[in-house]
């Protein structure tokens, strides 16, 4: 027999997540030590249920696809990890209704740690069960573990490393589709996570007339690859365009962009 543990994953990009009557907050700690330096910051953790709770603290790498799907593995199996880097205390406690604890996080950044890395931390209830309750799970195959993820990010204050790319516009729109569908790949290049806004501007080439809609933001990790989707109305009028998608990623880094032609009939 064996047990499938059932991951819980909330929202990564607000200041503070409520799971299973418990809070933590942040969700998204961003260090910058230099390498040879030790930060420190803190995570806040209450408990809101009406009995005492003890909460376990755990590291783990994660992986991201062209989606920006984040999935998790094994600590110090990516190239980007800091999970070595990173220390909690306390990694187990036990709080009473209504407790808060602050939890120190220390990220311990080697010499030669000039490169962007990350990793998340992990923050789940530590339930022990019953032997009914164990037995119960066995029968079922599921074990649901209420857990609220932290993202960690360190890149060194000295990086300026900032660089991307925009190509493969294309359409992919559908015959059900109500808008005209779009897909553009937004590359990092450099070694600086990158949050980006991505837009469309539409050119009529008779008029010379131009549209700009709103941006789509994404985050795109240093070695990664996105996939933005873009749309446009359906309802065009008819000629001949030049569509292109444009890529704001700041830093006093200039445009990027990437064009097709699109036509109307």
């Amino acid at each position: 027999m064996f047990r499938l543990k059932t991951i819980l994953f909330l929202s990564f990009f607000v200041t503070a997540v409520f799971a299973q009557d418990f809070e933590v907050s942040p969700v998204l700690m961003s260090f910058n030590a230099n390498p040879g330096e030790i930060q420190t910051k803190q995570i806040n953790l209450i408990n809101h249920s009406s009995k005492p709770q003890r909460y376990m603290l755990k590291v783990s790498d994660y992986e991201i696809d062209k989606d920006g799907t984040k999935k998790p593995v094994a600590a110090g199996t990516t190239k980007r990890s800091c999970a070595d880097w990173i220390t909690l205390n306390p990694t187990l406690l036990e709080l009473n209704p209504n407790q808060s604890a602050t939890i120190d996080a220390l990220m311990t950044v080697p010499k030669d740690g000039f490169s962007s890395k990350w990793c998340m931390i992990m923050v789940e209830v530590a339930k022990e069960q019953t032997t009914f309750e164990a037995d119960k799970t066995l029968a079922t195959g599921v074990l649901i573990v209420p857990r609220i993820v932290i993202l960690v990010k360190q890149s060194p204050n000295s990086n300026n490393n900032y660089k991307a790319s925009i190509s493969g516009l294309k359409e992919t729109t559908k015959p059900d589709e109500k808008t005209r569908s779009f897909e553009v790949l937004v590359t990092n290049l450099g070694d600086n996570v990158i949050d980006a806004n991505v837009s469309l501007a539409l050119a009529d080439l008779q008029t010379t007339k131009e549209q700009k809609f709103n941006p789509v933001k994404v985050t795109v990790y240093p070695d990664g690859i996105r996939i933005v989707k873009l749309q446009l109305p359906a309802e065009l009028s008819k000629g001949k365009y030049a569509l292109a998608a444009i890529l704001d990623y700041g830093h006093r880094q200039p445009l990027g962009g990437t064009q097709m032609m699109l036509e109307v009939k």
